[in-house]
């Protein structure tokens, strides 16, 4: 981002925040009191922005723009799929059998 699309940004914000109606001239306002110099066509562009989207909606997704598809658990094959839902799944325990020691056989590897 360049310092003209985060001055608007944070006038935007500004402006949301305070409840005031997002306009060019007021975020021209914002950004000049800050005394940062933006390309003419940046205030313009958020003030539409922010006419066609909610602020708050646009904040709710920072973040998750871009990325793949979400990863989704596999559909059951049969009908049951709610009663298979509900259900919780029990792990089964397995003991594993206690390995014996070398001490135990009455020989050693090195006699």
């Amino acid at each position: 981002m360049s310092i003209s699309e985060i001055a608007c940004t944070y006038a935007t914000l500004i402006l949301h925040d305070d409840g005031i109606s997002v306009t060019p001239e007021k975020i021209n306002t914002l950004v000049k009191a800050a005394k940062v110099d933006v390309e003419s066509y940046w205030p313009a562009l958020f003030a539409k922005l922010v006419e066609k989207r909610n602020v708050e909606d646009l904040i709710a997704n920072v973040g998750s723009g871009g990325g793949g598809a979400p990863v989704s658990a596999a559909a059951p094959a049969s009908g049951g799929a709610s009663a298979a839902a509900a259900a919780p799944v029990v792990e089964e325990k397995k003991e594993e059998p206690k390995e014996e020691s070398d001490d135990d056989m009455g020989f050693s590897l090195f006699d």
